[in-house]
C-alpha cells in the first residue's frame, strides 16, 4: 500500500546543505539494496530535493494481498464467533424450554389425576394402594411422564413405578401443596435430571392427599441436535461468502494499484511537496524525541530559523520558550497565541500518532498579528458587558442604600477605573427626597490603593457651580473631565485638595449623575491613574449605563428606608418605652427589628392587684405597617383584658375571638393584607405563694433558668394560634423558687430559614447556661450568642427574675360570719399597721376593710379570709365562696345603703374584683405615705 507525506508511517529528510525538503518513503516498506532486494533503488531529482522509491508495482501488489489476508481472517474470526455464540444459545433455550415444558406437563398430569374421578373414594378405601396403583401406571405410561405417585398428607406413598417404594416417605417438598398450593421443583434423581409437580387432592376444600408427577427433561428435549447440524451449515455458508468477498476486495485493490509506475509516484510526491512549500502556513513535523523533522518555507519564515535546523531538537532553536515548550510537548493545540519576536502566531498542534502512527506532532501556524487591533476591541467589548452583566447581578443585592452605593463602586475597581467615589444628597440616606440646596455626604470610596487624597467616606461636599458633579447634576448627564491638571472649574471646588489629586497622578475624571426619573439623587465619579490615556466617549456611555442602572437600585433602596423607617417608628411607638413600677420581678427586655422589614412582636408587663404581675409576649404573622398596626391593637387589647383580672387562659381566649373579628372585616373589605394568625403568650407570676401560671397559643415554649443555673423548658400546654377560633387553651402553673429567671421570647430568637425551631432552642439553652444571675447579663448573653448579622424576623426577649414577698409583711386573718367580728379584725388589722409603722394609714385601713368584711358577711359565704399585703403598697383582700360582684353607685340623700363602696373608692387608690376558681376577692390599695 502506498503511504502519502505526512500521513502513517511517513518521514521527511533534507538533504544536507539543500535549501528544499525532500519527502522519503518509510524505510520499513523499502527492500535492501542488492540484487537480494529485487533491484536496487532509483532517485529521481527534482528540483533542489530528491524522491527515493524502490519498485513500485511489487510494493502495491504485496500491500493489496496483505490486506487481503487480513480482511479475510478478520471474517473467519468473525463467523466462527457467530457460530459458537449461535451454539451456545440455543443450547441454553433448549435447556430453558425443556424445562418449561417439563413443569407444564408434570403439573397438568398431576392435578388431572388428582380431580379424575374415584380418586378421593380410594383414599377413603381400606387399601388405596390396591386401586390407585393400576391406575396410576396406566396414567404414567398414556403420559409418558417417569412416575405418578399418590400419597397421604404425611407424605407415605401410595403409587409407585417401583412398587418396593410404596408405603415409603415421598421425596420433595410437600408443605406448600398441604397448604392447598401447587408444587414444581427442580431435582435430580436416580433416573437424571427432572422436575416434579406436588398438587393437593381435597375433598369439600379439604386437603385429604397428595399426587405427584415427574418428568426428566431429556424426555422433552432433543432439539438441539436436530438444529446443530443446520448451525454448521450456515456457518459454512457464511464463510463461503466471506471468501467469495474477500477475493473481490482483493482483485479491487490489486486493479487499482497495478499499473502505477516510477513516473506516477514521483509525480503525485512533487505535488505534494509543492503544495506544502507554496502554502501560506507554516508546516512542522516534529519527531516524538522532540526533534525537528519538516520545516516548510512559511514555517522558516515565520520563526526564522537556521538553515540547520532540521534534525536538531525544537528547544535548541532560539525560540520563545512557550512556543519551544509547546512544540516540544506534542500536546493539542488549537489556535493558541505566541508571541515569535514582532509576531503574533496563532499555532495549531496535533499528534501523528493516532490510531498507530508515528510518534510526533504536526504544527501548522498563522501570523495573527494584524487581527489584533481587531480582537483587542473585541476584548474590550466582551469586557463591557461582562462589566454591564454584573452591574445588573450584584448592584443592588441589599435594600440598604448606603451598601447599594458601595456595591456600585467596588464593581467597576479596577475592572473600569482606577477609583470611583458615590456622592448622595443627605434626605436620600435617611430616605426622603433630596433638595437643590442640601449638600452631598460621600457614601462610597472605592480604590486601588488606601491612600488617595480624594474627600473620605462620611465627609459632607457642598460643590461650587464649576465642578463637574454640580454641572452633571444640572445638566443631567455626564461630563468629561479627560485632563484634571487642565480643568479649572474642576481645580475651584478645593484647590489644595486639587492640587493632592494631580500630584497623586489621578489625571482623568467621569462624572455621572445619579438619576432615578426626574429626581437626581447625587453623582458618581470615576478616576483614572494607572492609565496614562485619558477616559474617551465610549468609556463615557458605559460609565453612564452603569450608573443608570444603579440609580434604580439606590432609588428602590431610599424608598424601602423611607417605609421601613415610618414602619419603624410606628412599632417603637406601639411597645412600652418604660417599665412599670412593681417589686415581683427583677425584669430585663430587648427588642430588635427585623432587617428587610418591621413585624408585629411586642411585649409587656403588666402589675395585677395582690402584688401580682402579668407577664405577656406575642407575635403578628407577617412585616409591615399592617403588621405593626394589629400588634399595636392586640397589646392595647391585651391591656383592657388583664385590667379584669382574668386567668391567662380566658384572656387568651377573649384575644382570641378578638383576632378572628379582625380577620373577618378586613377579609370583608377586600384587604389583601388581613391577618391570618398570632401567636401569643401570657404568664401571671404571685410574688405572695411565688406560684405561676402561664398559657400559650401556638408560642415558643418559655425558658426557665432555676437559681442553680440549670435550665428546662416547662411543660407547657401549647394552645392554637389566636384566630382560629373555637379551640379551648390550657394553663400551667409553675412553683418558681425566688431567684428563679424566666425567659421569654417570640420565634425569630431560635428559628430562621437556615435552622429549625428544635435547633435554635438547643442554641437558647446552652446561652442560658453560660448566662450570668442577673437578668441584664442573661438578656447579652443570648443576644451575643444568638443575634445574627442581619435578622430576618423581629427579636422580642424579656427576662424576669422572681421576687418573694416576705412572710413578715403578709398578714392573715379568718373571719366569722358573725357582724360583730368585724371590730375584731379592724382591732387586728390596726396592731398589724402599728407594727409594720403605718399608723398613718390605720384610719382608712379600717373604714375600708369594715365595709368590705360586712359586705362579705352579708352577701358572700363562708369561709372569709382577710389578707393584708405590705408592698409598694398597703393592699386589703377580702376572700369569700360567693360570684356575686359588688358594684359601686351612687346613693341619693334619702337612701340609707349604698354608701360603703364609694367610701371605699373614696379613700383606695384603686378597687376592684377578681374571682378564684373557689369564689372572689375584693380588693383595695392604698399609697405607702
Amino acid at each position: 500500500m502506498v503511504r502519502l507525506l505526512g500521513r502513517s508511517g511517513a518521514r521527511w529528510s533534507r538533504r544536507p546543505g539543500g535549501p528544499r525538503p525532500r519527502p522519503a518513503l518509510d524505510r520499513a516498506t523499502e527492500p535492501p539494496e542488492g540484487p537480494a532486494g529485487g533491484g536496487s533503488p532509483t532517485r529521481v531529482e527534482h528540483g533542489a530535493g530528491r524522491v527515493r522509491r524502490g519498485p513500485t508495482a511489487l510494493r502495491a501488489t504485496l500491500g493489496g494481498r496483505s490486506v487481503a489476508g487480513q480482511v479475510f481472517l478478520l471474517q473467519v474470526v468473525i463467523v466462527l464467533l457467530l457460530v459458537v455464540a449461535a451454539a451456545v444459545a440455543l443450547v441454553l433455550q433448549v435447556r430453558h424450554d425443556s424445562t418449561i415444558e417439563a413443569r407444564n406437563r408434570s403439573v397438568a398430569v398431576a392435578e388431572t389425576f388428582a380431580n379424575a374421578p374415584g380418586t378421593v373414594e380410594a383414599l377413603r378405601s381400606p387399601d388405596p394402594s390396591a386401586i390407585l396403583q393400576p391406575r396410576a401406571e396406566a396414567a404414567r405410561v398414556a403420559t409418558d411422564v417417569d412416575f405418578i405417585v399418590v400419597m397421604n398428607t404425611d407424605g407415605i406413598r401410595y403409587t409407585h413405578p417401583k412398587p418396593d417404594r410404596i408405603g415409603k416417605k415421598f421425596v420433595g417438598t410437600i408443605a406448600p401443596a398441604l397448604a392447598g398450593h401447587v408444587v414444581t421443583e427442580d431435582i435430580t434423581g436416580t433416573i437424571g435430571p427432572l422436575v416434579q409437580a406436588v398438587v393437593p387432592i381435597k375433598d369439600g376444600g379439604k386437603v385429604v392427599g397428595l399426587v405427584s408427577a415427574g418428568i426428566t427433561t431429556d424426555k422433552v428435549g432433543g432439539t438441539a441436535d436436530q438444529q446443530i447440524p443446520l448451525l454448521l451449515l450456515a456457518a459454512a455458508v457464511g464463510l463461503a461468502l466471506a471468501t467469495g468477498g474477500t477475493a473481490l476486495v482483493s482483485r479491487r485493490l490489486l486493479r487499482q494499484t497495478h499499473g502505477l509506475g516510477p513516473h506516477e509516484m514521483t509525480r503525485m510526491y512533487e505535488h505534494h511537496d509543492a503544495v506544502l512549500h507554496a502554502v501560506r502556513e507554516g508546516v512542522l513535523i516534529v519527531g516524538g524525541e522532540g526533534v525537528l523533522l519538516l520545516a516548510n518555507d512559511e514555517a522558516q519564515r515565520l520563526l526564522d530559523l537556521p538553515a540547520d535546523a532540521e534534525g536538531r531538537h525544537v528547544l535548541d532553536l532560539g525560540l520563545p520558550a512557550d512556543t519551544a515548550g509547546l512544540l516540544a510537548s506534542g500536546r493539542e493545540a488549537t489556535d493558541e497565541v505566541h508571541r515569535v519576536k514582532d509576531r503574533l502566531l496563532a499555532v495549531n498542534q496535533r499528534p501523528t500518532d493516532i490510531q498507530g502512527g508515528p510518534p510526533g506532532s504536526v504544527a501548522t501556524l498563522r501570523d495573527s498579528t494584524e487581527l489584533r487591533a481587531l480582537s483587542g476591541r473585541a476584548e474590550t467589548a466582551r469586557e463591557r458587558l461582562d462589566i454591564l452583566y454584573d452591574a445588573t447581578v450584584n448592584i443592588g443585592t441589599s435594600l440598604d442604600v448606603t451598601r447599594t452605593a458601595e456595591e456600585l463602586a467596588e464593581l467597576v475597581v479596577p475592572r473600569f477605573a482606577d477609583f470611583a467615589t458615590v456622592d448622595l444628597f443627605e434626605p436620600v440616606l435617611s430616605g426622603g427626597e433630596p433638595e437643590s440646596a442640601t449638600a452631598l455626604r460621600r457614601t462610597a470610596l472605592s480604590g486601588i490603593r488606601k491612600d488617595a487624597p480624594l474627600y473620605p467616606v462620611g465627609e459632607q461636599i457642598r460643590l461650587v457651580d464649576s465642578s463637574p458633579q454640580a454641572h452633571a447634576a444640572r445638566e443631567g448627564r455626564a461630563v468629561l473631565e479627560a485632563r484634571l491638571a487642565e480643568a479649572p472649574g474642576w481645580r475651584a471646588q478645593d484647590l489644595e485638595r486639587s492640587a493632592q489629586v494631580v500630584e497623586y497622578g489621578i489625571h482623568s475624571l467621569i462624572a455621572v449623575p445619579l438619576r432615578a426619573g426626574n429626581l437626581v439623587l447625587g453623582a458618581v465619579s470615576f478616576w483614572r491613574s494607572e492609565k496614562p490615556e485619558p477616559f474617551d466617549p465610549e468609556e463615557v456611555a458605559l460609565a453612564e449605563e452603569l450608573v443608570t442602572r444603579a440609580a434604580v437600585s439606590i432609588d428602590n433602596s431610599r424608598r424601602y428606608t423611607r417605609e421601613h423607617t415610618m414602619a419603624v417608628t410606628l412599632q417603637r411607638s406601639l411597645l412600652p418605652r418604660t417599665l412599670p413600677e412593681q417589686d415581683a420581678l427583677e425584669i430585663a427586655y430587648h427588642y430588635q427589628p427585623a432587617q428587610a422589614g418591621v413585624g408585629g412582636d411586642w411585649f409587656d408587663v403588666l402589675p395585677l392587684s395582690g402584688a401580682r404581675v402579668a407577664l405577656v409576649v406575642g407575635d403578628v404573622v407577617g412585616h409591615g405597617l399592617h403588621a405593626a398596626a394589629t400588634m399595636g391593637r392586640l397589646r392595647t387589647a391585651v391591656h383592657n383584658f388583664s385590667a379584669l383580672d382574668l386567668p391567662p387562659d380566658e384572656l387568651l381566649a377573649l384575644l382570641d375571638e378578638l383576632v378572628a373579628r379582625i380577620d373577618q372585616d378586613e377579609t370583608a373589605e377586600g384587604d389583601a393584607s388581613s391577618v391570618t394568625g398570632a401567636t401569643c403568650l401570657y404568664a401571671v407570676y404571685d410574688p405572695v405563694s411565688r406560684l405561676c401560671t402561664i398559657a400559650r397559643a401556638g408560642h415558643p415554649p418559655p425558658a426557665l433558668i432555676h437559681p442553680d443555673g440549670t435550665v428546662e423548658y416547662p411543660d407547657v400546654p401549647a394552645g392554637p394560634p389566636l384566630g382560629l377560633g373555637g379551640l379551648p387553651f390550657e394553663t400551667a402553673d409553675l412553683e418558681l423558687p425566688e431567684g428563679s429567671r424566666l425567659v421569654l421570647y417570640t420565634d425569630g430568637l431560635v428559628e430562621d430559614r437556615d435552622r429549625d425551631i428544635d435547633v435554635g432552642l438547643e442554641l437558647l439553652r446552652t446561652a442560658l447556661e453560660q448566662a450570668g444571675p442577673s437578668p441584664e447579663e442573661t438578656v447579652g448573653t443570648v443576644l451575643d450568642a444568638r443575634r445574627p448579622g442581619r435578622a430576618g424576623d423581629d427579636i422580642a426577649l424579656l427576662v424576669a427574675r422572681t421576687r418573694a414577698l416576705a412572710a413578715d409583711r403578709i398578714a392573715q386573718w379568718e373571719v366569722p360570719g358573725d357582724p360583730a367580728a368585724v371590730s375584731e379584725v379592724r382591732a387586728s388589722v390596726t396592731r398589724q399597721l402599728a407594727h409594720w409603722g403605718l399608723d398613718d394609714l390605720s384610719f382608712a385601713t379600717e373604714l375600708i376593710l369594715s365595709e368590705l368584711v360586712t359586705n362579705a358577711i352579708r352577701y358572700g359565704g363562708d369561709p372569709i379570709l382577710v389578707r393584708v399585703l405590705y408592698d409598694r403598697t398597703l393592699i386589703c383582700e377580702v376572700f369569700d365562696s360567693s360570684s356575686t360582684s359588688p358594684h359601686l353607685r351612687y346613693a341619693a340623700m334619702t337612701d340609707e345603703g349604698g354608701r360603703g363602696l364609694f367610701l371605699v373608692a373614696q379613700l383606695a387608690e384603686r378597687w376592684g374584683t377578681r374571682y378564684t376558681p373557689v369564689g372572689k376577692v375584693i380588693w383595695a390599695e392604698q399609697s405607702l405615705p
